[in-house]
């Protein structure tokens, strides 16, 4: 995307201020604005399009990194990683399924600015899986519901409890605990050489407000709503099949659809194709009457 250089940059934490108040005037777009934007630049590679659609999420890019303020690296930066992350899911949105793109981006731009994080830590010294990295990301908000705030090793029953809620080893938790621990800073230690500005004076809760639970809750609800229209469209061999080989954790074989229904392992594999094609469709086309009405990112 060549329409990076007419994005605000932000290059330190003097000027994360003038960058906030300048993301503020990009406009948020309206469902059906970000299904043609998208639309235009998936189909026809409009950049101009793209670029819209990047700097109407800034603002979204930015809560998100404000989020990961505790671990010691300059907001700056973290707002730079999730813009990367942010232009890669406007890379791949695919409007077509109905839904709008803040709720794919938050992953993307997550997923940016964890790894920037892991990789500041040099992380990758211990080994960086799924399961370390949950850890990694988990472990001061355990801390504090269990109020351990003592200085030095947690104590065993809060070991064993953070071990047993996060599914890992108890030695892990033992050793992220001390490597988060020598990166701690005073929360009245100065964000800047001049001392203007403490860290405690960026601290909010960073949870989800009720405006955001409840966006999250209806747009649930609605994508809900949509599924269960569409298989309506499907006869019952179709909602069957497609049911037992795509909407349970544990699919059926086509072997055992095609004993079921005295066919053979193509004639169900052929069916399943059909009925997810069919799904799609009516999905599609429920998201395009409902685009007016869905919810604002």
């Amino acid at each position: 995307m060549s329409n990076i250089a007419k994005m605000p940059v932000i290059s330190s934490e003097g000027n994360l201020q003038r960058y906030l108040d300048e993301i503020r005037k990009f406009p948020m777009l309206e469902p059906d604005q970000e299904f043609m934007l998208a639309k235009s630049w998936r189909e026809h590679n409009d950049r101009e399009a793209a670029h819209q659609l990047v700097t109407s999420h800034l603002r979204l890019v930015a809560k998100i990194a404000m989020g990961y303020r505790g671990y010691g690296l300059p907001v700056a930066e973290l707002i730079s990683e999730g813009n990367v992350g942010m232009m890669q899911a406007v890379k791949r949105f695919d409007p077509d399924r109905g839904f709008r793109l803040a709720t794919y981006a938050m992953w993307w731009i997550r997923a940016s600015i964890q790894e920037y994080i892991l990789h500041s830590w040099s992380l990758v010294k211990m080994g960086t899986t799924a399961a370390q990295k949950k850890l990694f990301f988990n472990l001061r908000k355990m801390k504090a519901k269990l109020q351990a705030f003592e200085e030095g090793d947690l104590a065993p029953e809060h070991v064993t409890h953070i071990a047993t809620e996060l599914d890992v080893p108890e030695q892990d938790v033992i050793q992220m605990n001390r490597r988060l621990a020598g990166g701690d800073n005073s929360l009245n230690a100065p964000l800047r050489v001049d001392g203007d500005g403490e860290w405690q004076d960026w601290l909010e809760d960073d949870s989800d407000n009720q405006e955001e639970i409840l966006a999250d809750s209806e747009e649930l609800t609605i994508r809900r709503e949509m599924l269960a229209d569409a298989m309506k469209t499907l006869n019952d061999r179709e909602q069957k099949i497609l049911t037992e080989r795509r909407l349970t954790e544990d699919p059926k074989t086509l072997e055992d659809l095609s004993n079921e229904f005295g066919v053979s392992r193509e004639r169900v594999r052929q069916i399943e194709v059909r009925a997810f094609e069919k799904l799609q469709k009516a999905m599609r086309n429920a998201a395009i009457e409902k685009k007016l009405t869905l919810p604002a990112a």
